[in-house]
């Protein structure tokens, strides 16, 4: 119990301090999302009309009253109203979360496929140069990227083979490419802590012993090598999180998918602060509570963590 509430207090500490850490930066960038929407000559405002649009959206407050006016209102769900639209901002992320969720979802455990398979074929493929070929994979993968992978794959899967279609997509058909594109960067890494682990695991001096005992390959890998390697990939799993947040960004935009990444990218465009403040939370609060699972797992999974928490 003291480790959960240690973990839990951590992770609250990490959501302040990004909190205030992104008001400072946004608020220190050159003007403001007020002049921005309404300081154009097109517009034909007044200095007065400005300043009295200013004070309607209180960008003349000193900062550290709204900063302290916006993270309260932040703790009573309050994410404030968009410059650009006027919308409420809740409302818009409201409306852009679900298809960013699932795309996140589905491209996170494509890549946990793709990583397990790869790094399967590494280290216990029959066919030498089967092995050696798939240990190359995550560096390349790695170094693609996202939106020459989405690019690519439009024109290969879509435009060259025609087994994917870009226009008049079905639901399940516009998940397919977009899909693939966020799941291949994350899978190199993964695949590549998880070749490591293996391979440590295997020299371990319990394995001998097992294999002593009559258990073939495949049962030492499934049941006891994966056992103890996949805590380092499970790590990695957690902290590859907020790279999904980037690739959806990218991808959203490649493909045109509304969501999460289109919102921040109109957001930047317009230099809507107040959306983009609620967005750069939202992604904080989703790596926070995703490494919080990650790091109570551990005891699940591993005895002697259970073991050192007890003592």
């Amino acid at each position: 119990m003291t480790y959960v509430l240690r973990r839990a207090g951590q992770a609250v500490v990490v959501l302040v301090l990004a909190y205030a850490l992104t008001y400072v930066l946004l608020a220190a960038l050159p003007g403001d999302a007020v002049l921005a929407r309404f300081g154009s000559p097109e517009l034909g405002l007044s200095p007065e009309q400005l300043a009295e649009i200013r004070a309607a959206y209180g960008a003349d407050r000193p900062l550290p009253v709204r900063f302290a006016e916006s993270a309260w209102a932040f703790l009573g769900g309050d994410l404030g109203y968009s410059v650009q639209s006027g919308a409420a901002v809740s409302t818009l992320v409201a409306a852009a979360l679900p298809p960013t969720l699932v795309l996140a979802a589905l491209g996170l455990a494509v890549a946990v496929v793709l990583a397990v398979v790869i790094a399967v074929t590494a280290t216990h493929g029959r066919v030498r140069w089967l092995r050696r070929a798939f240990r190359n994979l995550p560096p390349l993968f790695v170094s693609l990227p996202v939106f020459w992978i989405g690019i690519l794959l439009i024109q290969v899967l879509s435009f060259r083979l025609g087994l994917v279609p870009v226009i008049g997509a079905g639901p399940v058909e516009a998940l397919v490419l977009p899909v693939l594109t966020i799941a291949v960067p994350i899978a190199a890494p993964l695949a590549q802590v998880l070749m490591r682990s293996i391979d440590d695991v295997v020299r371990m001096p319990f394995v001998p012993v097992v294999r002593a005992r009559g258990a073939g390959t495949g049962w030492l890998l499934w049941h006891d090598v994966s056992r103890n390697a996949v805590l380092p990939a499970l790590t990695m799993a957690g902290l590859l999180f907020g790279e999904l947040v980037g690739g959806a960004v990218v991808t959203e935009a490649v493909f045109g998918r509304a969501g999460i990444g289109q919102l921040t990218a109109q957001a930047v465009a317009n230099r809507d602060t107040p959306v983009l403040l609620a967005v750069v939370v939202l992604s904080t609060v989703a790596y926070v509570v995703v490494n919080l699972v990650v790091d109570l797992l551990y005891p699940v999974l591993d005895a002697r963590l259970r073991t050192g928490a007890a003592r």
